[in-house]
């Protein structure tokens, strides 16, 4: 199967960064569940994924870019993600996630929608709407440490993914999908705070995005 082979040929980067996984006891074998990660590097949906291999297939609501670079666009199809457009409400791409989740599958949907670049940022509420209409589907928090270190070679990073459970309870009976998105994210950020990207990422400087505001307000 593709997933398998694929996830085969990336192991060597799992090696590389000495990734240590616990709590994959949360994650159902069978019936759907809705996992959400943290976004501090582009390492991410390779890590769960390889995190979560020896378990379940995940299924990304990944950025629809992704499909323009050449190749890719049909792996990705063939390992079953689906391609979202950010910032518009792709009600396609939720609809084809909510499809999945009730046909028993695991989908993975990153609350804040993008990197973080070391910044906090708002949930999205895309997260809430899918576990507002999969209200069978499981809710797993998912923390991810270390992935930032990957363009600092030849140093070898040490990553960890940790599956944890919502606290109090299931948040879906009290609040609108962006209020439960709000507070999964909430949730996620106490203990796996903003992380900046990048070789050259300082801590206490300023964050990629910042700079990206700032060289943007400065040419208009």
């Amino acid at each position: 199967m593709l997933y398998d082979l694929i996830a085969n040929l990336l192991r060597p980067f799992a090696w590389w960064g000495r990734l240590r996984t616990e709590g994959l006891e949360l994650i159902p074998e069978h019936g759907p569940v809705l996992v959400l990660p943290n976004h501090d590097s582009q390492w991410d949906p390779v890590l769960v994924g390889l995190a979560l291999h020896p378990r379940r297939h995940l299924r990304f609501l990944a950025r629809a870019s992704l499909w323009r670079i050449p190749g890719l666009g049909p792996v990705l199809d063939g390992l079953g993600q689906i391609p979202i457009r950010r910032g518009v409400g792709d009600q396609e791409a939720l609809a084809r996630a909510v499809e999945g989740l009730r046909s028993g599958e695991a989908v993975c949907v990153f609350p804040e929608g993008r990197l973080s670049w070391g910044e906090h940022l708002r949930a999205r509420s895309g997260a809430g709407r899918l576990a507002e209409a999969c209200p069978d589907a499981p809710i797993v928090l998912c923390l991810v440490e270390g992935a930032t270190d990957y363009v600092r070679f030849p140093r070898r990073p040490r990553v960890s993914v940790r599956f944890a459970l919502p606290q109090n309870g299931d948040p879906r009976p009290v609040g609108t999908p962006a209020e439960v998105a709000t507070r999964l994210l909430d949730q996620i950020r106490a203990r796996v705070p903003p992380t900046p990207a990048g070789r050259r990422a300082r801590v206490g400087g300023p964050p990629r995005v910042r700079r990206a505001r700032a060289r943007r307000a400065s040419r208009s």
